[in-house]
């Protein structure tokens, strides 16, 4: 694709999340896309949004991370996007279903770094001494795209579709539990939604984590001391509407909840 045409589409992305109206399928409007052209498509409306907004990236979010995505998706590794300080919320918060387009929660477990990552060559032991804690999350996962009739370079292009995330207020050292047998509850309303474990993000969220590091290096990128990544996740999406109250409970880690509005 020309510059020219990854800037149209990374700006028709950006105001589709700022008017939460959903556009058509890149891979239909912009026959040929590759998962390059969509990552410098992702790089144009983070750039945007962040310009607009005054926020700063903390963080990366890891996309699908589970078989079953991959195959439904017809690729053979995850993707990557890009977490804004506006997009963070804290334990028991309260988010606006009318500020997201079609909205999906997904339980994961974040990373929080205490020092810097840059790949390739990172290992698990690098990860795992490079980890300050890990904490329960709640990613709200949204799709600019529209039906969520997404391709693996539509959802790469519209960040990893990426909408908000919420962290629980309990940290863990991932150094003191095997985070790949950890079992994962997420209620709707009350009731049991969807259940998983650790192991469903690439066998272990720290495979996640560590294929993210060298991923970034091979682009000339780093993971930075204090950013949050959100490892994959550990079940299904479920789909989310105002007045749903969700609960997050990961065994031997803690719990988080949300509310939307």
């Amino acid at each position: 694709m020309t510059p020219e045409k990854i800037q149209q589409c990374g700006d028709a992305l950006y105001e589709a999340l700022k008017t939460c109206r959903a556009i058509d399928p890149l891979t239909q409007t912009q026959p040929g896309i590759t998962i390059e052209d969509a990552y410098r498509i992702q790089l144009r409306m983070v750039d945007r949004r962040l310009a607009e907004s005054g926020e700063r990236i903390i963080g990366k979010k890891i996309g699908v991370t589970s078989q079953a995505v991959m195959d439904m998706l017809k690729v053979d590794q995850p993707d990557f996007g890009h977490l804004a300080s506006g997009m963070v919320y804290g334990d028991g918060a309260t988010i606006p279903a009318n500020t997201l387009i079609a909205p999906k929660a997904e339980g994961e477990i974040a990373f929080v770094l205490k020092h810097d990552l840059s790949g390739p060559g990172v290992t698990n032991a690098d990860v795992l001494r490079a980890t300050e804690y890990v904490l329960p999350c709640f990613e709200i996962v949204d799709s600019r795209i529209r039906d969520w009739k997404i391709r693996i370079e539509d959802t790469v292009a519209d960040n990893a579709s990426s909408g908000a995330f919420v962290l629980g207020d309990v940290v863990v050292d991932p150094r003191k539990i095997d985070l790949s047998v950890v079992g994962m509850t997420l209620e709707k309303n009350g009731e049991i939604a969807t259940t998983g474990a650790g192991a469903a993000a690439l066998g272990h969220p720290v495979n996640a984590v560590t294929w993210l590091a060298n991923t970034l290096g091979r682009l000339g990128m780093g993971l930075k001391a204090g950013e949050v990544i959100l490892s994959g996740s550990l079940a299904a999406m479920v789909s989310v509407r105002a007045g749903d109250n969700l609960k997050l409970t990961l065994g031997g880690v803690g719990s988080a909840s949300v509310r939307f509005i």
